[in-house]
C-alpha cells in the first residue's frame, strides 16, 4: 500500500497485536476499519470510537485520497479537540499524520491506550536513534 501523503510504499508494523501501515518517509500511520478499536481493546458493539470523530471543514489541511478506495478522505475533528484526522468516506480507515495517533491515544487514554502509547514511544525513539547513526 502506498502512503496517501507522499505516495511512497508503507511498511506493516505490529502494534499491540494489530497490524498497522506505517510510512517511514513521512511517519504517517494508516489504521484500517476497526483497528483503532483494537488498539483501545474496545468491543465495537459496546463502544464505537468512531462517534468521537465529527466531520469538520479545514482549509488549512490538504485533502488526501484513501489508500484503499482512492476516494478523497474527509476531515474529522477528534473528541471536540483541535486535532483533525483524515477518514475514508466509505469507512475503510483513518490516516494519522506524524504524531496524531499519539495525540488521539493521549486524549482518550485508558489502560490499553497507555500500553500502545508506550509501544509507540519505544518504536519511534528506536527509529530516531537509528537515524542519528
Amino acid at each position: 500500500m502506498d502512503c496517501p501523503v507522499c505516495n511512497k510504499p508503507m511498511i506493516i508494523l505490529e502494534l499491540n497485536k494489530v497490524e498497522i501501515d506505517y510510512c517511514p518517509n513521512c511517519s504517517g500511520i494508516w489504521l484500517d476499519e476497526g483497528e483503532l478499536e483494537l488498539l483501545y481493546s474496545i468491543d465495537k458493539s459496546e463502544n464505537d470510537l468512531r462517534k468521537l470523530f465529527e466531520p469538520t471543514e479545514s482549509e488549512k489541511e490538504k485533502s488526501y485520497k484513501c489508500p484503499i478506495c482512492n476516494k478523497r478522505m474527509v476531515k474529522t475533528k477528534f473528541n471536540n479537540s483541535d486535532l483533525i484526522i483524515d477518514k475514508c468516506p466509505d469507512n475503510h480507515g483513518f490516516w494519522f499524520d506524524k504524531g496524531e495517533l499519539d495525540k488521539v491515544l493521549s486524549l482518550n487514554a485508558n489502560t490499553s491506550a497507555q500500553k500502545v502509547l508506550s509501544i509507540l514511544k519505544e518504536m519511534f525513539s528506536y527509529n530516531k536513534s537509528q537515524e542519528a547513526e
